[in-house]
């Protein structure tokens, strides 16, 4: 059997490099260098980066800042497509995939961190406010 780093096990890590060869494909065909182009190439490198020093960390306090962190360069990455494709880089479709990647890896971080965590969650709450309400308690 081959040995593996405990992070190269994980579905995230690995979906991870899907988006980075995405990423790739996508920069390939870019001919000129626009700063989002940089800046796309680190924040999907970030993620799988960021997975793998997390995975390698033993208290839980510093394995979900390094999954904080991850998460967060997912979210700069889904903004750096709309920069692409708002400049006509990449077309709807491909938005659309990385787009669809980049929601199953921040979906896996944030229930990684939410399974290694010690932080309290509230249930989903309507938080909208009922102005007849707010009326009737000022009256």
């Amino acid at each position: 059997m081959e040995k593996q780093f405990s992070h190269e096990k994980l579905i995230i890590y690995q979906k991870s490099l899907d988006f980075v060869e995405f990423v790739e494909n996508i920069l390939s065909r870019v001919k000129d260098k626009l700063h989002v182009y940089e800046q796309i190439d680190k924040s999907s490198t970030s993620i799988p980066l960021n997975i793998a020093e997390g995975t390698g960390k033993y208290s839980i306090k510093d394995k979900n800042k390094y999954y904080d962190i991850a998460r967060g360069s997912a979210s700069e990455s889904a903004a750096c497509l709309d920069v692409l494709l708002r400049r006509k880089r990449i077309t709807v479709e491909e938005n659309k995939e990385g787009k669809d990647i980049l929601i199953e890896i921040i979906s896996m971080l944030v229930g990684l961190v939410r399974s290694k965590s010690e932080r309290v969650y509230e249930d989903d709450e309507n938080y909208g406010s009922d102005f007849n309400n707010y009326q009737n308690l000022k009256d």
